[in-house]
């Protein structure tokens, strides 16, 4: 198909493009109409797929035949000229709401509406600076993976008369609603503190319960820009949830102590210093892959928080929101799940897992936008060289026919997007500001300060 396309400068989010397709493709595009409708219906008097124009014109409508030969045509194009402009829209291009038939023997031409997202600039383009745990394995790492591990091997015992509910304990729990609590609500659940089943003020209102107690427990719920899996966007206020607490039974945990002798019956080495020096070589193992993600995630986070723009607009923000929620519906499908039993698995109510999908979508598009912004300051852009090697490295068999058959879907300009971004995490990285913090020291001193207040 043989197109030109003239754009105006963006406005408003608005690009408008006059595409224009040649007579050729159009004759062709009407020919192959009329041979669709020949065969998709019976005329009477006529073999099917050998019915003339006159009598499809009489029965069907010229209009009819043109109309659906517009839309083939624009299906085709469309993707074309999309590569030819190389833009990534937010939905679909509209062509006015009156569409224009094309017409044998002449060139078709339309204006295209294409929506664009936000062209955003960031407050600085100085590299970030962030925090990172040491390159080294320090004692605190080896101290809290050791622990993690020892605890796989805790007992649960009857609590006593001085028990007092704490993270790890197994217990029963009575819910009542009292306002707004109706998804936590039920009988005799089993409760284990610290599961992330429920916000962290639920986990704090329930510690020291004694059996038999009751407690009142208050939390609220953030609400913001909800999308239902419709597609609906709607504004959800905040929710003050209340409910009443009855600690019917608790098992305490205990933890054994690490000895030589825990260490080789529990974990095969002979002594602690062995099994210690076992753990710090896999935190080393793990840590030479982790970091650089870490890295990536955190200078990141850092350039997100640089750019000028008050609000993500809606359109682009459920967008993205669509293409999580599909990954993750493509995720639950694999393996063999669905939705609504990976939400009653884990005790969350549709809209908060929606809030929390919505506050997803509105980072990733932050994200997205400020290395778009980060890109065009440092003028990175994706050569030829770097889309074969962004298809190389996905290990397509044909290079050329899988750059072919992007190129007809109007997915290249994506691909040369994906490949910016990744020239501007790679700058992020190489010249991030870098300091070094034990994190793991830190979180355990804090929670060891906030266990000795309690």
């Amino acid at each position: 198909m043989k197109i030109s396309v003239t754009a105006a400068e963006p406005k408003d989010g608005k690009l408008e493009a006059k595409l224009t397709v040649a007579a050729a493709d159009v004759n062709a595009a009407v020919k192959k109409a009329y041979k669709d409708i020949a065969n998709k219906y019976r005329f009477q008097g006529f073999r099917k797929g050998h019915a003339p124009r006159p009598v499809i014109d009489g029965l069907v409508g010229r209009e009819a035949v043109l109309a659906q030969a517009s839309e083939d045509l624009l299906n085709d194009a469309t993707p074309l000229m999309l590569d030819e402009l190389d833009v990534v829209p937010v939905g679909q291009p509209t062509y006015g709401d009156e569409p224009v038939l094309c017409q044998e023997g002449t060139d078709y031409e339309v204006t295209a509406t294409i929506t664009l997202r936000p062209d955003a600039e960031l407050k600085s383009y100085d590299a970030p600076e962030i925090d990172m745990p040491p390159a080294e394995v320090t004692e605190a790492e080896i101290d809290e993976q050791v622990e993690a591990l020892v605890n796989y091997h805790a007992t649960f015992e009857d609590a006593g008369d001085d028990f007092a509910a704490a993270e790890g304990d197994m217990l029963t729990i009575d819910i009542e609603d009292v306002e707004n609590g109706e998804g936590l609500a039920g009988e005799g659940r089993p409760f284990m503190i610290g599961s992330t089943q429920v916000p962290e003020e639920f986990d704090n209102g329930i510690k020291g319960m004694k059996v038999g107690e009751t407690r009142e427990v208050s939390f609220t719920v953030k609400g913001g820009e909800h999308t239902h899996a419709d597609g609906e966007t709607h504004k959800v206020e905040d929710r003050d949830v209340k409910v009443k607490v009855t600690l019917k039974s608790a098992k305490k945990r205990v933890v054994p102590e690490l000895t030589d002798e825990l260490a080789k019956k529990a974990f095969g080495f002979d002594t602690v210093a062995a099994f210690r020096d076992a753990v710090k070589d896999e935190v080393a193992e793990d840590k030479k892959t982790q970091l650089p993600n870490l890295k990536e995630n955190r200078a990141i986070e850092k350039v997100a928080a640089e750019l000028d723009l008050d609000e993500v607009p809606a359109d682009y923000q459920k967008q993205v929101f669509d293409e999580i929620a599909q990954d993750f519906l493509g995720q639950l499908q694999r393996q063999g799940t669905t939705l609504d039993a990976w939400l009653d698995a884990r005790h969350i109510e549709v809209n908060d897992f929606l809030a929390d999908l919505n506050q997803q979508a509105e980072e990733r598009a932050r994200q997205s936008l400020a290395l778009d912004a980060l890109a065009k300051h440092l003028g990175l852009e994706a050569e030829a060289d770097d889309v074969r090697a962004e298809f190389e490295k996905a290990g397509v068999k044909d290079v050329d026919a899988s750059i072919k058959e992007f190129k007809g879907a109007g997915r290249m300009p994506a691909v040369r997007e994906t490949i910016k971004r990744s020239k501007a995490v790679q700058w992020l990285v190489d010249n991030a500001k870098v300091n070094e913090v034990d994190e793991v020291a830190e979180r355990r001193a804090k929670r060891e300060a906030e266990n000795s207040a309690e």
